[in-house]
């Protein structure tokens, strides 16, 4: 077995389906079947089972892909040590972020470090700040950068804390908000639960739900139009300047805030462009934060 063969394993488990693996692969369906079967005479025992629902893993081919995860884990790691472990400012650098830090802050950050540093590459992950801390727990990036508190017991470093505001086209009394069409967007269940609370304290009667949008972009052009007002983080508000703001508080008068946070394991900042580039956050976030 090499590194396309634990390549094989990892994408059919993770597929369920041999047509779908093999797009993924970027190798044709019989080519994948015959690498499959030239695997099973090499191990000497059945891999999977297909039929037409789909196909099913044998405990020898859990095994087996158990094996290949570990070993595409210690590949990486080697390749990425290998890349590393000179005094110089190169090598590759795997991040996972969260998707509106991403959108937002994430590609002059990238911009201004490979402008400094041209021998790096980077390895980028976006998504839900829980997946991202999955691959942080699996080793699979270097660094996280997660918006929201999550458990997280090794190193952390607050890079912004932004607000929570009602928006909309024009001006609204926060108290006939029950009244009012308001507009929804797919998010994480973290500030899902930041803003069903804060509605819970506020009112005694549910929102007037008239769009379920599947991302906060799409969300705000809808309320800039004036179809609705949303709740929403501040990050990104700047991309549409006309709409009206109001940061919500608690019930104790305090500003309704979400932070965003750098995440790491102590051994990342081993290698030395690593090191640089967490350096290069906390410095972004000072100046940032200043403005």
């Amino acid at each position: 077995m090499d590194e396309k063969d634990w390549l094989i394993l990892k994408t059919i488990y993770e597929e369920k389906n041999i047509t779908k693996a093999a797009e993924k692969l970027f190798i044709s369906q019989p080519a994948l079947t015959y690498r499959l079967n030239h695997l099973e005479e090499e191990v000497g025992v059945k891999i999977l089972w297909r039929n037409k629902k789909g196909i099913k893993f044998t405990s020898e081919g859990e095994y087996l892909v158990k094996y290949a995860d570990e070993m595409l884990y210690k590949l990486q790691k080697t390749k990425d040590h290998l890349l590393n472990m000179n005094e110089n400012l190169e090598g590759i650098i795997r991040i996972g972020v969260s998707s509106n830090f991403a959108r937002y802050l994430l590609p002059d950050i990238l911009k201004n470090f490979l402008e400094q540093y041209h021998n790096v590459q980077f390895s980028v992950f976006t998504g839900w700040s829980h997946k991202i801390l999955k691959h942080l727990e699996q080793d699979n990036i270097h660094i996280g950068i997660v918006r929201g508190d999550n458990p997280w017991h090794h190193n952390s470093i607050l890079l912004n804390t932004e607000t929570i505001c009602v928006i909309s086209s024009k001006p609204i009394d926060l108290m006939q908000l029950p009244s009012l069409p308001r507009i929804t967007f797919n998010t994480d269940p973290k500030l899902q639960q930041i803003i069903d609370n804060w509605w819970h304290q506020q009112f005694s009667q549910p929102p007037t739900i008239t769009m379920e949008i599947d991302n906060i972009e799409t969300c705000k052009k809808l309320v800039a139009k004036g179809l609705g007002y949303a709740i929403v983080p501040s990050l990104g508000l700047s991309t549409i300047p006309d709409l009206e703001k109001i940061e919500l508080n608690d019930n104790k008068g305090q500003l309704l805030q979400r932070n965003t946070w750098l995440l790491y394991k102590e051994t990342e900042v081993e290698f030395p462009i690593v090191k640089e580039f967490i350096n290069s956050l906390i410095n972004y976030s000072q100046i940032h934060s200043n403005k």
